[in-house]
């Protein structure tokens, strides 16, 4: 048998992009060991044996409490970007999802998780905010359906 190469391997993540009067729904991590004290949209990995639609459900019952169907899912946006952690640098690609429809009133769900969870206008997001959301959310405002972030510190 020949030597195979391993396959280059993606991690997906999903995102659930919530929009009202213009605004997008965003919180605050604490506790995760990962961006805390910064602003980010609710989401995380994708898991095995589920699509990507399952997960952006899933995300939004867990984090928020709200029901919405795969179908009522429109994907907006899908970032290719860089992670160069020192201990596992990889690559990962994100899926942004904003419902057509829901039921529930959005709420936080996981309070160990995320401290703080409000609305803001995508023309003033918080400081505070997650770096490849930031870059994710300026896609959107830029009407651009694909991003990429953080590949440039692969270039020597």
């Amino acid at each position: 048998m020949k030597d195979m190469k391993e396959r280059y391997k993606l991690i997906p993540e999903v995102f659930f992009v919530l929009f009202r009067d213009e605004k997008v729904l965003l919180g605050r991590r604490t506790n995760t060991g990962y961006n805390d004290g910064n602003y980010g949209l609710p989401g995380g990995h994708g898991e095995n044996r589920e699509t990507i639609r399952q997960g952006i459900v899933r995300e939004a019952k867990e984090e928020l409490g709200l029901d919405v169907m795969p179908d009522d899912l429109e994907l907006l946006l899908v970032q290719s970007r860089w992670c160069a952690d020192k201990d596992n640098p990889h690559a990962r690609v994100g899926f942004y999802f904003a419902p057509r429809d829901f039921s529930g009133e959005p709420k936080n769900m996981e309070p160990e998780k995320c401290d703080d969870l409000q609305f803001f206008a995508l023309d003033e997001l918080p400081e505070n905010i997650v770096p490849h959301i930031k870059s994710a959310l300026t896609a959107l405002e830029k009407g651009r359906a694909y991003d990429e972030f953080d590949w440039e510190t692969l270039v020597p």
